[in-house]
């Protein structure tokens, strides 16, 4: 699960990033790893697994991931290569969605690249450049499928058609994802990869004092795009970030915030990717959480477990996460029948606590 973070330069996307990339070397609730000097692997919590291990004395706890890239900032014409436009926009498309972090505070020893901080307009010039980088995309795809579009294939013939909807609909200013594919052409919006059928997450960077809210003009934006958005003060999570867990946490009550701005922001783009949750855990075992589409079968779900698993499966044993606890464990639930043995075919539920029995 790739997430880019994208924005003019001066939004605060470095910060952010530095805080998701610091949090690593702390003792903190949320804990993050670097890999790369511009990835930063990101632990999601799921108080839920936490809940299991507890109930049937699993260890250790294994959380789902993201990997958060830091994309350097995009600038008026970069979808024309300015500003190494053409590598930036390559970067975000081999990623699976977009936080868009917008500048919200008026700090005025943080230039901005515009002169003056502007949220509904920079939003504007993001999204406007890659609606270009789009345009030129599909405008070349197409050029080479309308050739090949003369040999009949049905295919290709359905992919010629959905590319001119779509240069139509991008020529209007409307994202990729208003014209989805065809279904006789599956594999034509995977050959495009536009940047604008991504899901976007907003993110309003505001001040210290504004972080628990954000104008409302990317609050507006998100909705009409059909998107998340939430409000972070990234130069105050970057500041957290390199306090001890305790420190963090009395900073945080004396400003009055609930949770970790970066757990919200992490909790939300997991949820932008609109996967569910399912989790595996046994007795002095690992309880482990394991994230997947949304309508996955429980063979599917058995290869994301081990694919020696997915290819011996014979039954799988299916609980809700609430059921067991309340059931205090595997036998209990057995004893109420919140235990079921499930066929291949059954399609996994948010919360799903599921052992695989298989022939090795």
């Amino acid at each position: 699960m790739r997430i880019g973070i994208v924005g003019l330069p001066n939004a605060g996307k470095s910060s952010l990033f530095n805080a998701l990339t610091r949090a690593g070397a702390t003792a903190a609730n949320y804990p993050f790893t670097t890999v790369e000097p511009n990835v930063a692997v990101v632990e999601v919590p799921d108080e839920r697994l936490e809940r299991v291990a507890e109930t049937i004395g699993a260890a250790p706890i294994v959380n789902e991931t993201i990997a958060f890239h830091d994309i350097a900032g995009l600038v008026r014409g970069a979808s024309r290569g300015e500003g190494l436009g053409n590598q930036f926009l390559a970067n975000i498309r081999e990623t699976d969605a977009i936080v868009h972090v917008v500048r919200a505070h008026g700090d005025e020893g943080v230039p901005h690249p515009e002169g003056e901080v502007d949220p509904a307009r920079d939003v504007e010039t993001i999204e406007t450049e890659l609606l270009l980088a789009d345009l030129e995309q599909a405008e070349r795809r197409h050029e080479r499928v309308v050739r090949q579009a003369k040999s009949g294939e049905p295919a290709l013939v359905a992919e010629e058609t959905w590319l001119r909807e779509l240069i139509a609909a991008l020529g209007q200013g409307r994202p990729a994802r208003a014209v989805p594919p065809p279904e006789a052409a599956p594999h034509a919006l995977r050959a495009l990869s536009p940047l604008t059928a991504k899901p976007v997450l907003y993110v309003a960077n505001v001040d210290e004092e504004g972080a628990a809210g954000g104008p409302a003009v990317v609050a507006e934006r998100a909705e009409a795009a059909g998107a998340g958005a939430l409000a972070v003060s990234a130069r105050l999570e970057a500041e957290l970030s390199e306090l001890e867990a305790d420190e963090a946490a009395s900073m945080r009550a004396e400003l009055g915030a609930a949770e970790s701005g970066l757990a919200r922001l992490v909790r939300a783009a997991f949820e932008l990717l609109d996967l569910i949750s399912f989790f595996t855990a046994g007795e002095a075992k690992e309880a482990r959480a394991h994230a997947t589409e949304r309508g996955t079968t429980a063979w599917g779900a058995a290869g994301k477990i081990h694919s020696d698993i997915q290819r011996g499966f014979v039954r799988a044993e299916v609980v809700a996460w609430d059921e067991l606890i309340a059931a205090g464990g595997y036998a209990g639930a057995r004893e109420r029948a919140a235990l079921r043995l499930e066929g291949r075919d059954y399609e996994m539920r948010d919360g799903d606590v599921i052992t695989i029995r298989f022939t090795p």
